[in-house]
């Protein structure tokens, strides 16, 4: 596997819980999985061992030396590919919201790395390459290693985790990555006018699969293909969608230290002490815990359905409700949620910044988990909330509306306002029925979105590749 980012080293979003979490799957149905990354300034040079010093990789004509360093985490062998000069830096792809203006160089060298990779220390039948950023993997296999006999045979997997992120950059980064201009048209990566990295990924992989079933078919849409469209039609045939997994050793409210008190579908008791701990951290009144408590847990930005929520703001605040939400990134939502918490301090509590242990504690104490998504390709935080008993309400879209069915929560399907605010009224008015919102919280709860369903089926589709099945 091919990554940007993988927990527990770096993480910005769900695709390091993927990179994390899958290959670990994979080897419990028995495939040998290794995971290519760079080595970021927050992992410890002295926690790994070199594997293969003094690797040259050329992008064209230019050479860039890099070394393998390598450790194994949770029975995974990493491979971290050392080039301080790209990858020694305050943060992954930005700093300060301003992205580095050579990240199409530094991305180039992880793919040529991975290449070196297979030819000489963990020689393999598939490159799974992940996002924009290993999306040069099959195009630099084809273009330099097409008759390297190391890497005859190997087959290509191009695994989209959320079609908004591209790697588009200006025609002037076309000539830093070494390719001829056969490769700077239409066909492969030139993208109106621009250097497309994800499209060269899409065109060359052999096989591309995304994170939900529903958001496979999405993406071949212009609502959804974020002008790729065309070309993933065109590849329907070599197209799948995976529903992403969770891992349930660190998700589940029966076994989580991280929340006060922990609690099964037979004995919920301890999600009312989570509830009101939530509400004491967050200084919110907790004299009655029959009050719906909302949760929101996220990234801010447009695509989580952020405006929809900020429209509704004052009719929401009407609702008898109280509202907890952790997250940060676009300011103008920032700001919006800090106004809120100003107007309304009795009701609404917020934390702008990024606490994996507060996350936890939301899942456990919130009622409610609210997900109104523009698009979200599969999305984690709902399957959380089903095991956590928290209903979600969430837009039909994506990996939401393949894995939120109408009596586990509540789905709206038109992106707008009022569908939001009918659909959160619609849950309210059920939560006032005690005995039925016990069993929908129990019919999520025994819900299984565990990570080996997903293995099972990754592995069957390299085999496929491979003619083995």
């Amino acid at each position: 596997m091919v990554s940007s980012e993988a927990t527990p080293f770096a993480k910005t979003g769900g695709l390091a819980d993927v990179t994390g979490a899958l290959p670990a799957a994979l080897q419990e149905v028995g495939d040998q999985v290794a995971v290519v990354m760079p080595r970021y300034r927050q992992i410890d040079w002295h926690s790994t061992d070199s594997a293969f010093d003094n690797m040259v990789v050329y992008a064209g004509t230019t050479p860039y030396r890099v070394d393998i360093r390598t450790r194994v985490e949770n029975g995974v062998r990493f491979y971290f590919v050392e080039a301080p000069y790209f990858f020694d830096r305050d943060g992954l792809y930005n700093v300060r919201n301003t992205d580095y203006h050579d990240n199409h160089k530094r991305f180039a060298v992880l793919s040529l790395a991975a290449l070196g990779v297979a030819q000489t220390v963990f020689p393999c039948d598939i490159l799974h390459c992940h996002d924009w950023q290993a999306a040069l993997t099959p195009v630099y296999l084809a273009d330099q290693q097409h008759a390297n006999p190391a890497l005859s045979g190997v087959k290509t997997v191009m695994t989209i985790h959320n079609l908004g992120y591209q790697g588009r950059f200006g025609r002037s980064a076309f000539p830093d990555l070494g390719l001829n201009d056969g490769w700077l048209n239409p066909d492969k990566l030139e993208f109106h006018g621009d250097v497309n990295l994800l499209k060269g990924g899409i065109v060359m992989a052999d096989w591309i699969t995304t994170v939900s079933p529903t958001y496979a078919r999405e993406i071949q849409t212009a609502e959804g293909g974020f002008g790729l469209e065309g070309v993933l039609h065109s590849r329907a045939s070599a197209l799948s969608g995976i529903l992403n997994g969770v891992d349930y050793a660190e998700w589940n409210p029966e076994t989580d230290p991280l929340i006060p008190a922990r609690y099964s579908a037979n004995d919920l008791s301890g999600k009312r002490v989570c509830k009101r701990a939530l509400l004491d951290e967050f200084h919110l009144p907790s004299d009655d815990l029959d009050r719906p408590l909302l949760g929101i847990v996220s990234r801010f930005a447009e695509q989580k359905g952020f405006d929809l929520i900020s429209s509704i703001a004052g009719l929401i605040a009407e609702q008898d409700i109280q509202i907890v939400i952790l997250g940060s990134g676009d300011w103008r939502y920032e700001k919006i949620f800090r106004d809120w918490h100003r107007w309304l301090p009795h009701k609404v509590g917020v934390h702008i910044g990024y606490n994996n242990a507060l996350a936890h504690r939301i899942e456990a104490g919130a009622d409610i988990f609210l997900m109104p998504s523009l698009y979200e390709p599969c999305g984690l935080n709902q399957i959380y909330s089903l095991k956590y008993g928290t209903v979600p309400v969430v837009r039909a879209t994506g990996g939401l509306d393949d894995t939120i069915q109408e009596d586990t929560g509540f789905k709206f399907g038109w992106y707008s306002a009022g569908a939001l605010y009918d659909t959160l009224r619609t849950a309210l008015g059920a939560f006032r029925n005690h005995d039925s919102w016990v069993a929908r919280m129990r019919r999520g709860m025994a819900k299984d979105y565990s990570w080996n369903a997903s293995a099972r089926e990754y592995s069957a589709l390299y085999k496929r590749l491979l003619g083995q099945a």
